[in-house]
């Protein structure tokens, strides 16, 4: 490989890791733990477990990444995550 394609291939590698987006699911005093739990397995495939162990810590500490991803993939999630009165930012 010439210094030239391994120097684009890195540059792609550092777009790809800069498109990257996360969802953050911050606290509120409204919804339940349950309601958390259900919805972040509903839209964020999450399992139980998983689910539960972030609704803990958006509880704790106030906020919460709870899904990695693209803005394309990441946007529809989000729109059903605050439509389901969770409060939830793509950063």
């Amino acid at each position: 490989m010439s210094r030239g394609n391994k120097y684009q291939e890195d540059i792609e590698i550092l777009e790809l890791l800069n498109s990257q987006k996360s969802i953050l699911l911050f606290n509120d005093e409204v919804n339940t733990f349950d309601h958390v739990i259900d919805t972040l397995c509903k839209y964020c495939d999450h399992d139980i477990v998983q689910a539960e162990q972030c609704a803990w810590i958006v509880h704790n500490n106030g906020k919460c990444l709870v899904k990695k991803g693209s803005y394309e993939e990441l946007k529809p999630i989000c729109d059903a995550l605050n439509e389901s009165g969770l409060n939830a930012q793509i950063q």
